[in-house]
């Protein structure tokens, strides 16, 4: 997430963030391992866009983005953290690491995807594993150059310049990102508990951005919005559910909703803040999916692309449509959808509109992953024997 801007609002100088939080309420055990509460401190900013020592963190981005001919694409972009010893991922518990492996005992891997809205065509980029230089994270402000194992020789990099001045760049985008608002602090604190499971959790809901997008070997100039999502945890995964939606709405309100499934409980979490910059926090959501789903072919998972969205304490009444269906990511056992959605509907009877990115965590799916790791080996041969054999003939 990006840093802080004093609530004077656009363009205004950087401000710290402190937040106290209470005390630790119990502990859990996973892997026959006690995990510890986190000892709960004050959000800083810029200091807390750095990693901490914790089982799980993220920096995840995702935006809308159009080019000087008016064509949408969107795009997500997250690098996890994890500790290898800790964290209960079954794909990563079954790879060796030793405690001479560069990053011990923290791993990382990135999950990215584009999507081009008019020719439907989607991008995506899913790391297992990849590698940070050995200057990552040691600058006083956030700067991490990674890359996978397949392409040493092309780094990503998520750079804040200055507080609330980002730089993105991977091998598809080189974006500049700067805050038009200050954080919101999910709960209200940038504390969440969600079940048993509890995150520090803050977002830059509203950055705008500019810079270059390539894709098929082309290169156009883009510009546009962009949301910055920033959480860690000392949680252990758990193949739970959730459907997450983050809204950019036309009247300068930026909406954050949740609903998460343990299987033994349900939350919700709902977090907004509008055009001057007045963050509000509700503890009712009433999330709704349409007739509209979409079914894997690869993981037999079907996902609902259309919801309805009410909080009644806030008079929000939104309806969410997926902007293209195919989004789903799969990363070992876990697949799940991520894209883009438009909005439209009513805020305290006004009308709006906008657009977001929706999530869709934990829905049933019967699949081998290794079985699709062979397809896709296959489809590659397949692809690169017919690519030599059109060169022969063309040599005769």
């Amino acid at each position: 997430m990006k840093a802080p801007l004093s609530k004077s609002g656009k363009g205004a100088s950087p401000s710290r963030v402190r937040i106290s939080l209470p005390p630790p309420i119990f502990n859990f055990t996973t892997n026959n391992y006690q995990v510890p509460s986190m000892k709960y401190q004050s959000i800083k900013l810029p200091e807390d866009n750095l990693p901490h020592k914790s089982i799980i963190e993220w920096w995840y981005l995702n935006g809308h983005l159009k080019d000087e001919r008016g064509q949408s694409y969107a795009f997500m972009n997250c690098l996890f953290k994890a500790d290898i010893r800790k964290v209960n991922i079954p794909f990563l518990n079954k790879l060796s690491f030793k405690k001479n492996f560069p990053s011990w005992p923290y791993i990382y891997f990135s999950q990215a995807i584009i999507s081009n809205l008019r020719s439907q065509k989607i991008y995506r980029d899913i790391q297992p594993l990849v590698l940070i230089s050995a200057d990552s994270f040691s600058r006083p402000l956030l700067f991490v150059n990674y890359h996978n194992l397949k392409s040493p020789h092309i780094a990503d990099t998520l750079t804040e310049t200055r507080p609330g001045q980002f730089h993105l760049k991977n091998k598809n985008l080189d974006l500049k990102l700067s805050s038009q608002k200050p954080p919101l602090l999910e709960g209200g604190k940038g504390w969440i508990a969600l079940g048993r499971h509890q995150s520090y959790y803050y977002s830059l809901t509203d950055l705008s951005a500019q810079g270059s997008l390539t894709i098929d070997s082309k290169k156009v100039k883009v510009k546009g919005r962009v949301w910055f999502d920033h959480q860690w945890a000392n949680v252990p995964y758990h193949k739970n559910k959730w459907s997450w939606f983050s809204l950019q709405l036309d009247n300068g309100t930026d909406l954050l909703c949740v609903e998460y499934n343990t299987g033994k409980n349900k939350g919700c979490l709902v977090d907004l803040i509008d055009k001057k910059n007045r963050s509000r926090h509700y503890k009712k959501l009433i999330l709704t999916p349409g007739q509209d789903t979409w079914l894997s072919p690869k993981t037999k998972a079907q996902y609902p692309l259309s919801w309805q969205i009410e909080v009644p304490a806030g008079k929000i009444k939104l309806k969410i449509s997926a902007s293209l269906p195919n989004q789903e990511i799969i990363f070992g056992s876990i697949n799940y959808w991520e894209g883009p959605i438009k909005v439209r509907g009513t805020i305290n009877n006004q009308v709006v509109k906008g657009v977001g990115f929706m999530e869709l965590v934990g829905y049933p799916s019967d699949y081998n992953y290794l079985f699709l790791v062979g397809q896709e080996i296959n489809k590659k041969i397949r692809q690169r024997f017919a690519a030599k054999l059109n060169k022969l003939k063309q040599t005769l």
